[in-house]
C-alpha cells in the first residue's frame, strides 16, 4: 500500500495490538464491555431481535456463535447481526460524545461471532474488543462533525471498520491484510439518520458487525482491496470532509476509548441533561396538571436529533426530548418503562409533551441544560444541570454501572447474573478462554 492514511493507520493499530493494553485503556474496555453486554441482554427478547432470529431460523443459519441473553447458537454472520442489533436497540449502549458513536455494539458482536472458531483467551478477546472500539472512534474523529451533519448514522458507517479490526485481530491478520479488510469493509458502510426511531437504526450496528467480520474473512482468504480506502480517493471524502492527520496519529498516550461514556437513560444522550433537570424538578412541581408550559434551554443538537414532539411508540420516544422531559417530570425517573409503547401513548405524557418547547442555544454545552416549568397559580420552577449524569464530567461509577447492568439482565437471566458477568469481564486478563463469560451471558 503506497499511500499513507490506511498504511499508517494499520501500522499503528498493529503496534498497539502487539503490546499489552495500557491500564487506563483496559479499564475503559472492561467497563465498555460490561455495559454493552447488559444492553444486549436487556434487549434480547424484544420484537426486533425476535425478527432477526426468526429470519435466521428460516434460513437455517444455525452454528456455534452465541447471542447474549438467548439460548440459540447461530452462524457467525447472523450471530453478529442479532448481537449488534440487540446491543443498540434500546439506545442504552455506550456513547463517545465527540463523535456520537456507540462503539461497543459492533465490537462486541464481531468478537462473539468469531469466539467459537478462534477460541481466544480472555486477554486476546478483550484486546480485540478494545481495538475494534478504538478503530471506529479514530475514524469517526477524522470525519466529525461533517459526516453526521450530512445525515449519516455514524455508528453504522464507522462500525464496519471497528468490526473488521476486531475480527482481523482474532483471525491473525497482518498489517497488509488488515488494510485489505478495511478496504473491503469500506464498500459495505451503511446507515442514515432517517432510521432513528425505528427498528432499522439498531440493525445498522448489527449489519455493520456482520459486514466487518465478512470483510476480515475475505481478507484472510486473500481477497485484496484498493491501496488506501481511508485516504483521499476512498470512502471518507464521499462521507465527509476528512482530517487525515487523525488517521495517522500513533496509538500512544490517551485512547479515544477512554472518553467512552455510559448512559443512565435509554434514549439519545443529548437529552440526558434535560432528563436530569426534569427529575430534579419533579419533586417541586406539585400537581402536574397545573403545568402550563415547559421550556428546555439546550444544545442545538437536541432539537436536531431529538425534536420529535409527539412520538407514536417507545422507539420514537427515544428520539424525543419533549417525551424524555415529560416522563422525568411525571414519573421522577426515566428507565425502560418510561420509553415503552404504553408510556409513549399515555394521555398525561401526551399533554405535557404538547406544552414543552425546546430553546436551543450555542451557549449551552452538550452535557448541560436548563428546564423552566410554568404553573397555573404558582411560581415557576427552574433547574439547571451543568453536567449530565454519565457524561465525562460526571461518569457513572463502577457501582452505578453494575446496578444499571443488573436492572437490564435480571429480567432475562435472573438474579445474580449481573455480578457473574461483571466478575467474568474483570477476570478476562487471566482467563484461558471465554467459557466463563459465555456461560454467564447466554440463557
Amino acid at each position: 500500500m503506497a499511500s499513507d492514511s490506511t498504511r499508517l493507520f494499520c501500522a499503528h493499530a498493529g503496534k498497539a495490538a502487539e503490546a499489552p493494553l495500557p491500564d487506563a485503556v483496559a479499564r475503559a474496555a472492561r467497563r465498555s464491555l460490561l455495559n454493552v453486554l447488559g444492553a444486549a441482554i436487556g434487549a434480547a427478547r424484544t420484537p426486533a431481535v425476535e425478527a432477526v432470529l426468526a429470519t435466521a431460523a428460516d434460513l437455517g443459519a444455525t452454528g456455534a456463535a452465541p447471542v447474549p441473553g438467548r439460548a440459540e447458537r447461530l452462524d457467525p454472520e447472523w450471530a453478529a447481526i442479532a448481537t449488534g442489533t440487540a446491543a443498540h436497540l434500546d439506545d442504552f449502549d455506550d456513547t463517545h460524545l465527540h463523535t456520537v458513536i456507540h462503539p461497543g455494539a459492533t465490537a462486541l458482536a464481531a468478537v462473539l461471532a468469531l469466539a467459537p472458531e478462534t477460541a481466544p483467551d480472555g486477554a486476546t478477546a478483550l484486546k480485540a474488543f478494545a481495538l475494534g472500539c478504538e478503530s471506529q472512534l479514530r475514524i469517526g474523529v477524522a470525519i466529525s462533525p461533517s459526516h453526521y451533519d450530512r445525515g449519516w448514522h455514524i455508528t453504522g458507517t464507522c462500525g464496519v471498520f471497528g468490526a473488521a479490526v476486531a475480527a482481523g485481530h482474532l483471525l491473525g491478520l497482518d498489517a497488509v491484510r488488515s488494510g485489505h479488510a478495511l478496504g473491503i469493509a469500506a464498500t459495505g458502510t451503511l446507515g442514515q439518520r432517517e432510521a432513528f426511531g425505528s427498528m432499522t437504526k439498531p440493525l445498522h450496528a448489527g449489519k455493520a458487525a456482520a459486514t466487518g467480520v465478512f470483510a476480515a474473512r475475505l481478507a484472510a482468504a486473500g481477497l485484496t482491496a484498493p491501496d488506501d480506502p481511508l485516504g483521499p480517493g476512498g470512502v471518507l471524502p464521499v462521507f465527509a470532509e476528512p482530517r487525515y492527520e487523525e488517521l495517522r496519529r500513533a496509538w500512544t498516550g490517551e485512547w479515544e476509548l477512554e472518553h467512552n461514556t455510559f448512559k443512565p437513560y435509554p434514549c439519545g444522550i443529548v437529552a440526558h441533561p434535560a432528563i436530569d433537570a426534569a427529575i430534579a424538578a419533579s419533586a417541586r412541581i406539585g400537581e402536574p396538571r397545573e403545568i402550563t408550559a415547559v421550556e428546555i434551554r439546550c444544545h442545538p443538537l437536541v432539537p436536531e436529533l431529538m425534536g420529535r414532539a409527539q412520538p407514536l411508540d417507545g422507539l420514537q420516544a427515544r428520539f424525543s426530548a419533549q417525551h424524555a422531559a415529560a416522563v422525568g417530570l411525571l414519573d421522577g425517573e426515566a428507565g425502560l418503562r418510561q420509553f415503552s409503547d404504553e408510556r409513549a401513548t399515555d394521555a398525561d405524557v401526551i399533554r405535557l409533551r404538547a406544552v414543552t418547547t425546546l430553546a436551543p442555544t450555542d451557549a449551552c454545552a452538550r452535557d448541560s441544560a436548563t428546564i423552566r416549568i410554568e404553573r397555573e397559580g404558582a411560581a415557576p420552577v427552574e433547574v439547571h444541570v451543568e453536567h449530565a449524569r454519565g457524561s465525562e464530567a460526571r461518569p457513572l461509577t463502577d457501582e452505578e454501572l453494575l446496578a444499571k447492568v443488573d436492572r437490564l439482565v435480571e429480567p432475562v437471566l435472573g438474579g445474580g447474573a449481573a455480578r457473574k458477568i461483571a466478575d467474568a469481564v474483570h477476570g478476562l486478563a487471566t482467563a484461558p478462554g471465554l467459557g466463563v463469560l459465555l456461560d454467564a451471558v447466554v440463557a
